[in-house]
């Protein structure tokens, strides 16, 4: 989350004038995240999420995240329902802008993952991908790996500019994982951006799952290796085998992995690491002037691809 674009009074009372939820009584920018501008809003009817979607959200898929939102929401899953007007629509336009407003959930991130907090974040995932099972919306995952030799193809220079030789290195990367991809795994509904900040805990349990801007269909097992990822790396670029396992152990509390699954750990895990030094390697550098946000360090994820490279994640024991 970020602020890009600034709301003024009068504009907030005109969109405020489309729902039957009383007058603002508070409304703040939330400084965090990078794709969209989000603000926390009050009023008598309780709190809310406003988000104004930016130029990287593609309009005509916003009816899809949204009507995922509604449908996890409905089938038991805690994620933000979007908050209708009084004509049944839930997508709006302000300042030019698509935008909608969403239920508030309280909780809090981890900003250090504990142990526990990674056992309680790998069921919840799996909670997400049960509780996407049915929903009619189709999304591909237009940052899956058919995507990232292409995106690279424009960002070699900006990779030696980080780190002599990382051009050649990310090129051989890239044909390894193409040549190692799998191909038949299980597949639906996936997160795809399922890092700590955008998790909740309440009382030392797994609370809510926000911002699915990123979500689409694609393997499942993938979507584990991205938040395998995010939550067991230490910050010195090592990673945590017993955070791993505690992950994993949550995620097959409620959904077991398959074999094959789990031989497609190590590989998934890799090209979900590349994927993410991507797009902040895209990213560097590009983030708007004046947002109340900074571009995340594209070097966290090259540490994390060097590990998969050399195979010292262990994921294989983990699995």
């Amino acid at each position: 989350m970020a602020v890009y674009t600034d709301i003024t009074d009068e504009e907030l009372s005109g969109f405020l004038a489309l729902y039957d939820l009383g007058e603002p009584l508070a409304f703040k920018g939330i400084a965090e995240g990078i794709e969209n501008s989000n603000f926390l809003l009050e009023t008598a009817a309780g709190r809310f999420i406003l988000t104004v979607y930016e130029k990287r959200v593609k309009a005509d898929e916003l009816p899809y995240f949204l009507d995922l939102m509604g449908w996890l929401a409905d089938a038991g899953f805690p994620s933000a329902r979007p908050i209708p007007d009084r004509q049944g629509r839930v997508l709006q336009t302000l300042r030019g802008k698509p935008a909608a407003l969403a239920q508030f959930l309280p909780g809090l991130s981890a900003r250090r993952p504990t142990v526990a907090q990674c056992r309680q974040a790998g069921e919840g995932l799996a909670w997400l991908h049960q509780a996407g099972q049915g929903f009619a919306g189709r999304r591909s995952n237009d940052l899956g790996q058919a995507a990232w030799a292409p995106l690279f193809a424009g960002l070699g220079d900006a990779a030696e500019a980080l780190k002599p030789g990382l051009s050649a290195t990310i090129a051989a990367d890239l044909n390894a994982l193409a040549a190692a991809w799998p191909s038949d795994l299980p597949a639906g509904v996936i997160h795809a951006d399922f890092f700590p900040d955008n998790v909740f805990f309440r009382e030392g349990r797994f609370a809510a799952a926000i911002d699915f801007y990123f979500a689409c269909d694609d393997f499942l097992a993938y979507d584990l290796a991205v938040t395998l990822n995010a939550w067991c790396f230490e910050s010195s670029g090592e990673f945590n085998l017993t955070a791993g396992r505690a992950l994993l152990a949550g995620y097959e509390a409620r959904r077991p992995l398959t074999p094959a699954e789990r031989a497609a750990l190590p590989v998934l895990a890799h090209g979900a690491a590349m994927r993410f030094f991507l797009t902040r390697l895209a990213d560097w550098g590009r983030t708007p002037e004046g947002a109340l946000v900074k571009p995340k360090d594209p070097l966290e994820y090259e540490r994390k691809l060097a590990v998969h490279r050399a195979g010292l994640s262990l994921l294989t024991d983990v699995a």
